[in-house]
């Protein structure tokens, strides 16, 4: 909607394609919802492990009813907000239907058929499914239907890895169901670093079972239960584990398949998400794509940023390419984790001679005092230039942390001496990210975290 609003302020008059409901997967299915229940689980964990301190407390009721029903209505108000401001927007009109290009620049919604000399192809992604044998006759949960809970599962087998998988588990865990996380990679959040996945799966471990490089082959009732049969990729041996629902959280499709932009000349990759150059543009001229139906960084706030480029070179003169060299990401898990740009190994195999620097929050004073065991901030930096090629933080307010290394990176000269050269309030939590750029070191070989 932020494209259809800069154009209606330009004058122009808008057609808006919308299949499913106004703000799309982030605050729908996405983003919004899973932090509107996480927040309470990590209210839990903060609740179960105070003891540590010298506060013992007790939860008297999880109201798995309420938080569900909660998130659902203020996620309703704010469609609500937009729902009206599209109902008295003039020259803006909206297809409430799946749209399909039939031809040049010409789409269809519904019964309508329209034309522009301009398009932006926003489509989204829907979560992929994979084909396992008796699966969709088990029934199971995705990103986009578990909102609709109303009663807790008593159990529920997690099938995936990455970041949806992992925030799921914690949650659910938290609330008290009896969570096994299934994964096909061998480590959860494989795209970060090597000993952030490691201390994340065990110390996700201590509140659920986890299995990685696994594969789900079989899916089945038994009675009041689901069975999940997998198996083991390395041994190739056979296993099955028993919950009362199970959620998919195995990856993102293209919804190009339904959009059919190929009717009107834009080229798809091999996974069938649009191909866009540096600029946000597709195969075809004035057609852009962006967000989650690009298929690259596939975050909200790429998307946000995506959008100000795709406008910014739509209105011109001057083209703008787009630069994912400090994208960030967190995963709202317990620990939390949160990262941007590259990791060790792939800074070294792109050739860039490196510092690492390593630092653990017990080892600052702030650290200490919250009871924090094991968590730590690594940053990877180009030696002699000191510009910042990534940064991996696991621990409390992760994501908060990491915002101050992304601030830097996007500076023009990306260089260590802004965080190295502040002053940072002591005792405070920050202190471990600038300890960590302080403890610059060169390594032959990556680091290995040592639980």
């Amino acid at each position: 909607m932020s494209i259809a609003s800069a154009a209606l302020n330009r004058g122009m008059k808008v057609a808006v394609v919308e299949m499913g409901l106004l703000g799309g997967t982030c605050l729908n299915r996405g983003c919004i919802p899973s932090k509107n229940v996480i927040f309470p689980a990590d209210v839990i964990n903060v609740i179960r492990e105070a003891e540590k301190l010298g506060v013992k407390a007790r939860i008297e009721e999880i109201d798995f009813a309420y938080i569900m029903e909660r998130s659902r209505s203020m996620i309703a108000e704010d469609r609500g907000h937009m729902e009206e401001g599209v109902k008295h927007a003039k020259n803006l009109t909206l297809f409430r239907d799946v749209g399909e290009f039939v031809s040049d620049y010409t789409m269809k919604a519904g019964r309508e058929t329209f034309s522009a000399e301009n398009a932006f192809i926003v489509s989204g992604a829907r979560p992929l499914i994979p084909p396992i044998k008796g699966l969709k006759k088990a029934g199971y949960l995705t990103s986009q239907t578990v909102w609709d809970l109303t009663e807790r599962p008593n159990s529920l087998a997690i099938v995936g890895g990455g970041f949806v998988a992992v925030e799921m588990a914690h949650f659910f865990s938290s609330i008290g169901t009896e969570v096994t996380l299934l994964s096909r990679s061998p480590r959860l959040i494989k795209e970060g670093e090597p000993e952030v996945s490691e201390l994340l799966e065990s110390s996700m471990a201590e509140s659920m079972s986890i299995h990685t490089d696994v594969e789900a082959v079989e899916a089945s009732r038994k009675g009041d239960l689901k069975e999940v049969v997998v198996v083991d990729k390395g041994t190739g041996k056979r296993n099955s584990f028993k919950a009362e629902e199970i959620f998919m959280a195995t990856g993102r499709r293209s919804n190009a398949d339904l959009l059919k932009p190929e009717r009107t000349g834009v080229e798809l990759d091999d996974r069938g998400f649009i191909k866009v150059n540096e600029y946000l543009e597709t195969s075809k001229p004035r057609i852009w794509a962006f967000g989650d139906a690009i298929g690259k960084h596939m975050f909200k706030h790429v998307a946000n940023y995506e959008t100000q480029i795709a406008w910014t070179n739509f209105i011109g003169p001057v083209k703008t390419p787009v630069d994912y060299s400090a994208v960030p990401y967190a995963v709202f898990s317990h620990p939390q984790v949160a990262s941007v740009g590259m990791t060790e190994r792939e800074a070294r195999e792109k050739g860039h001679d490196i510092l690492t620097g390593y630092y653990e929050y017990s080892d600052t004073a702030k650290g200490f005092a919250m009871g924090v065991e094991k968590c730590f901030v690594k940053v990877i930096v180009e030696n002699e230039t000191f510009r910042i090629l990534g940064g991996h933080i696991i621990g409390p307010y992760a994501p908060i942390l990491m915002q101050e290394i992304v601030n830097a990176m996007n500076t023009e000269s990306r260089s260590v001496s802004s965080i190295q050269t502040s002053m940072y309030i002591h005792p405070a939590t920050p202190e471990v990210v600038q300890r960590a750029f302080f403890n610059l070191r060169r390594h032959t070989h990556e680091h290995t975290h040592e639980n």
